[in-house]
């Protein structure tokens, strides 16, 4: 199996990728539901490293510092940074914000790697629906030097519009920003998983592909 394939069947394991009738925050009914509340376990967590890992090195995104967006970005670009290092000897910082500025201390917004002028940071997310965490981190690393973001790695990328454009999150983060949002897999990876057989679910195929053709975008 490919890295992709071989993650979509990890999600499913994970319990983090499910088929059945589900009404999502938009109201939209869907046939999927992602659950990235479902790795817990240091196993998940560095299987889960790795396929980020992969995705960086694949897409040759420059980096020299992974950012992890608090609360959930904070393990996640830990666990990239140890397998690109682990798996492509790829030595990167990492760094994280406080939810509030420490006045005591070394004090300041971030811990970890101190943001220098010409840095080239990648920011570590779990998921992307609307991009509200990516307009909460841009001010924050671009006020703290003059870095170049170089990419947003996601899991998955749902390919789909958004409630108040005909573009998905993803290209809305690149037309705001200039922030290319690249993803481990997307929506057509997960429904040519499905065809191949590479994981369960053909009897939601129809309604995965009729939810597609909906709400879908293409790019």
């Amino acid at each position: 199996m490919t890295y992709k394939e071989e993650f979509i069947k990890f999600m499913v394991d994970s319990g983090v990728l499910t088929f059945g009738d589900f009404t999502l925050k938009s109201g939209r009914k869907a046939p999927y539901f992602i659950n990235t509340g479902n790795y817990k376990t240091g196993a998940q967590l560095s299987k889960l490293g790795r396929f980020y890992a992969e995705c960086i090195n694949d897409n040759n995104i420059p980096a020299d510092v992974l950012f992890g967006p608090a609360y959930k970005g904070i393990p996640l670009s830990v666990s990239a940074a140890v397998a690109l290092y682990a798996n492509f000897g790829t030595d990167t910082a990492y760094c994280f914000d406080r939810k509030e500025v420490k006045d005591h201390g070394e004090g300041g917004m971030f811990v970890g790697k101190s943001l220098q002028d010409g840095d080239r940071v990648v920011i570590i997310e779990d998921v992307m629906t609307s991009g509200k965490a990516l307009k909460e981190v841009m001010p924050k690393l671009t006020g703290a030097a003059k870095v170049q973001v170089t990419g947003m790695v996601i899991t998955v990328d749902r390919m789909e519009k958004a409630l108040d454009s005909d573009k998905s999150a993803v290209q809305n983060a690149y037309d705001e920003f200039g922030v290319k949002v690249y993803s481990i897999v997307n929506i057509n990876d997960i429904i040519d998983a499905i065809k191949s057989g590479v994981i369960g679910g053909a009897e939601y195929l129809d309604k995965m592909l009729e939810y597609r053709a909906a709400y879908g975008v293409q790019y």
